[in-house]
């Protein structure tokens, strides 16, 4: 029998909230409040179903399934959905003899104390945390070590190891300014004007009329590029604040400390390319310019055109250091990936791959060794727990919980590639092999349905077997391409504040300020004050870039003023 469709009945917010109030007064105030909910429940349902992409089943996860893929929010979930259907036991399972296995690898392969349950953090930092506060040291006002103690009047009083500490935060504007009122006198005979003047340390900055200091403006690109703050919106606050910076300002700064970060940019383009091991993905980009072109295409020429825009993210691992770089256009992945090896040095060994699996993201005509993401693969049992518990637990928890486990004991005993791919073998190997086996049962014995969402998930896992137990085979092999994921998180920050790009020039400059500032971040550099030594070191910069490298700039300062006193 066919269901009958529902009278439809749109009402604007107004009329709704009106009826929400005028039902409010005539029923319990707890029937009331839940009426509410199911009404702004609906809303949402039916706000988001109207946009592009959107499909109903994602949707509806979002507002009544597991929002988390952390195992364990997952398994809290999920018990309680089976302890409400009489379902506590997990039959896929036999959880005594794999926790004692368990047990038994770590104890053999690795020596580790166990580790205790960290307890929640209380929201504040440690006094080591404020590395850029100012220190302020205050002396006792009646005592100085060595003088005799006012309580017991026996002991002497001394400096313990730690002084006490108490911080005290004030809040300033992003960019401060100084007005320097300089006296002025004038001659009432031949009208000569004597000026004050500035000091030594803002005259000898002062050539070229440079108002805007080399922290100010690493400070206007850090916030644009770093944190995501619109130009106009940096603009407004500076404007409440006092200190005015228009729109027009910050990208004229911007466009000068570009022009004198490049040279290290592109040495950091041509030492990349070296790496031994790479991470790339892609998201989507608006660029105005780019927009227009492609839609001036599709109106003049027949056939398939390509439009979309991309923002490529690139991580390479050089011996010990991670270089991060951005490509915004309308190249996928895989292709900003081909031209950066084409800058490799001939005779180096084919590297290491780690992306999802996307065709777009494999670079063309290079031999690379490929991995696939194996928390995509996981996210796929992930999204269909809920519908499968027994079997998704098994693999949630069982297969890749215990694989990342290993890869995490093997990341904290800082084990060699060599050492770190022996120990997999010896104690992922096994769990893989029964998964393996586990995937074939399901189809072999028609326990799933291959067209189910269930096995999807199962079907992607087989045809990207050998890709995602790559770290079983090669020396240094990932397990996933998470590191990509949250380096995108920078350009996914800039789409969502700022909305697209203007200019190509205007992309191309985001993605160096982007990689530069990323870099930084995965080397545990400070990168306002990186940029700000570019700067002042221009010159040097543009000479030898080799030597401004994030992890190694500091060290070329030093060695500058140890020639300079000597």
């Amino acid at each position: 029998m066919k269901q009958k469709l529902p009278k439809l009945k749109r009402m604007s917010p107004a009329e709704l909230e009106a009826l929400l109030q005028r039902t409010e007064e005539i029923i319990p105030a707890e029937d009331a409040q839940a009426l509410r909910h199911l009404t702004e429940t609906l809303n949402f349902i039916l706000e988001n179903a109207l946009k592009k992409d959107v499909r109903i089943k994602t949707l509806l996860k979002q507002i009544m399934g597991i929002k988390s893929e952390k195992t364990k929010k997952i398994k809290a979930a999920l018990n309680t959905q089976m302890d409400a259907q009489g379902e506590t036991d997990l039959p896929c399972q036999n959880t005594t003899e794999t926790d004692a296995s368990l047990d038994f690898a770590e104890s053999q392969a690795l020596q580790t104390e166990p580790t205790r349950q960290q307890s929640k953090g209380h929201g504040r930092n440690r006094v080591s945390a404020y590395t850029g506060a100012k220190r302020i040291t205050i002396g006792h006002p009646e005592l100085t070590p060595g003088d005799n103690c006012p309580e017991c009047f026996q002991g002497k009083v001394y400096h313990p190891k730690q002084p006490g500490v108490f911080i005290h935060i004030t809040g300033v504007s992003p960019l401060q300014a100084a007005v320097y009122e300089l006296e002025k006198l004038r001659c009432n005979l031949c009208g000569e004007i004597f000026q004050a003047p500035l000091p030594q340390e803002i005259a000898n900055q002062k050539s070229g009329s440079k108002h805007y200091d080399e922290s100010a403006k690493s400070m206007i690109a850090l916030l644009r590029y770093g944190a995501g703050i619109p130009m106009y919106r940096l603009s407004e606050l500076q404007k409440r604040l006092g200190i005015p910076l228009p729109v027009s300002t910050q990208w004229d700064k911007i466009q000068e400390i570009g022009g004198q970060v490049t040279p290290v940019y592109h040495a950091l383009i041509r030492l990349a390319a070296q790496g031994e091991l790479f991470y790339n993905d892609d998201t989507g980009m608006k660029v105005l310019s780019l927009s227009k072109e492609i839609a001036e295409a599709v109106k003049n020429q027949k056939g398939k055109i390509r439009t979309g825009i991309f923002t490529t993210g690139i991580i390479s691992v050089v011996v010990k250091q991670r270089i991060a770089l951005y490509f915004s256009g309308r190249k996928h992945a895989g292709e900003n990936f081909t031209e950066l090896l084409k800058k490799r040095q001939a005779g180096l060994s084919p590297p290491i791959q780690m992306s999802d699996a996307k065709s777009g993201n494999t670079p063309k005509d290079i031999k690379v060794i490929e991995c696939n993401c194996n928390t995509h693969a996981r996210r796929n049992f992930v999204n269909v727990a809920e519908d499968f518990p027994d079997q998704c637990l098994y693999v949630i928890t069982e297969v890749f919980g215990k694989i990342y486990h290993y890869d995490t004991l093997a990341k904290q005993n800082s084990l060699s590639p060599e050492e770190r791919l022996k120990y997999h073998q010896d104690n992922s190997g096994p769990i893989m092999a029964a998964f393996y086996l586990w995937l074939e049962k399901q189809f072999d014995e028609k326990l799933v349905e291959p067209n189910s969402s269930l096995g999807k998930a199962i079907t992607y896992t087989f045809n990207h077997w050998e890709k995602l137990t790559r770290f079983l085979q090669v020396p240094g092999a990932p397990l996933d391409n998470n590191i990509c994921e949250r380096m995108l998180k920078k350009a996914i920050l800039h789409r969502k504040n700022s909305l697209f790009y203007k200019t190509e020039q205007g992309a191309q400059l985001g993605d160096m300020f982007m990689s530069l500032i990323v870099t930084c971040n995965l080397d545990g550099i400070n990168p306002f004050d990186y940029l700000t030594q570019l700067q002042i070191n221009a010159t040097r910069v543009s000479q030898a870039p080799e030597q401004w490298f994030p992890w190694n700039y500091q060290e070329t300062i030093t060695n500058l003023s140890i020639k300079s006193s000597a």
